[in-house]
């Protein structure tokens, strides 16, 4: 029988200092020259980092009473309108709301003015109760004078996602960036063998209550994330072709680092927000040290076309090419570009290694694993459109 090791051992290694802890990138190097049993014997722990959108994102905040107190029911932060329906003083702010004076500006700049301890205008009206008097109320709120600000982002990490390119003769402005016509540009935004969920493709050390490095803080995942799809066809090295699972994060804003969170505005799309997620992977058995000596070269995705309605696949190629600056399609050069930010991701896999080694980041083990065996229903138009 083949040796395994356990999460509380591995802790109990990087307690005494004994651990090795490398980044993705470096047991990839190291994949180069050792096995997969040699890597289970020499590797403790391997972190990984994501840095891009996530548009599906947002953030819970409670602001606390005022005197009379206020049942918020019509509520905006800096012009952006929040949803009230939760309680008197509960919030949620979603990152691609938009502000109703500037489409340019949202909820992703208001997560992000918050973290980064700025005031930000509260405005809101109510119809007035018994219990809660007050009708309208109009203050500044920031991240010392509120009782909680979390982010809880429903979808984050995505395991995989296609490529994209433009076959129609127009340019298109999409949340892939603009796509030059007649497959002009190629863009995609996974950070490859970085990439944290492309590290453990089965999920078989990220579960539910996996702490993760959550845009500068500790947060924790909650829940499988929305789309979670299990459905999609792995490649060779047993790696989604394209996007399949994804997580649902949640973490104190309070403790994030404005570094490690952006909010952006795509031309005729809207706004988003970029999300800075890293997580470690604890080398328990061979399989898990074969999934993550994973290299570019192997990781393959989808070219879609962002053009025609659906997005078919017209072609295949894999990070190595893409972050190569340039592939080939149909004869064609054609040049590339990461919508992710792979410094950022380097950074994040960098800080995570040191947060481990230095005793501050504790590796946990799941209290529930994730879904294996969903698929994704499509919206189905019925009656009058």
């Amino acid at each position: 029988m083949k040796r395994k090791k356990t999460i509380e051992e591995i802790n109990e290694k990087i307690k005494n200092g004994s651990a090795v802890i490398l980044t993705a990138e470096e047991v990839s190097k190291l994949s180069e020259n050792n096995s997969p049993e040699e890597i289970f014997k020499k590797v403790d722990v391997v972190t990984t980092g994501t840095f891009g959108a996530m548009c599906s994102s947002g953030a819970f905040i409670n602001f606390g009473h005022s005197n009379p107190p206020i049942r918020m029911e019509k509520t905006k932060l800096n012009n952006v309108p929040v949803a009230s329906g939760l309680a008197a003083v509960d919030v949620f702010i979603g990152a691609t709301e938009e502000s109703e004076g500037n489409h340019k500006y949202g909820g992703a700049h208001i997560i992000e003015s918050l973290i980064k301890g700025e005031d930000v205008k509260l405005e809101a009206l109510a119809k007035g109760t018994d219990c809660y008097p007050r009708k309208e109320i109009k203050t500044t709120i920031n991240k010392n004078n509120v009782n909680e600000m979390y982010l809880y982002n429903p979808r984050n990490a995505y395991q995989n996602y296609p490529s994209a390119v433009n076959t129609t003769n127009k340019l298109i402005y999409t949340y892939m960036g603009n796509l030059l016509p007649k497959m002009g540009n190629v863009n995609y935004s996974t950070s490859g063998e970085l990439s944290p969920l492309l590290n453990d493709p089965e999920l078989r050390t990220i579960g539910i209550g996996t702490r993760v490095f959550l845009c500068g803080a500790q947060g924790f995942v909650s829940w499988q994330g929305t789309q979670f799809n299990t459905s999609v066809k792995n490649n060779s090295q047993g790696i989604p072709t394209k996007n399949s699972r994804t997580l649902a994060l949640i973490g104190d804003m309070k403790q994030m680092d404005p570094e490690f969170i952006k909010a952006v505005y795509f031309k005729n799309y809207g706004v988003s927000i970029y999300i800075g997620i890293g997580i470690p992977i604890p080398i328990l058995d061979e399989e898990i040290a074969k999934f993550v000596s994973i290299k570019n070269r192997d990781i393959e995705t989808i070219i879609a076309d962002y053009g025609t309605d659906g997005h078919p696949e017209i072609g295949r190629t894999n990070y190595e090419e893409l972050q190569s600056g340039s592939i080939i399609i149909n004869k064609k050069r054609i040049r590339t570009a990461s919508l992710s930010s792979i410094y950022k991701a380097r950074i994040i896999a960098e800080k995570l290694k040191k947060q481990i080694a230095d005793g501050s980041f504790e590796i946990t083990k799941p209290v529930q694993n994730l879904p294996t065996n969903t698929k994704l229903n499509s919206l189905e138009i019925r009656g009058d459109e």
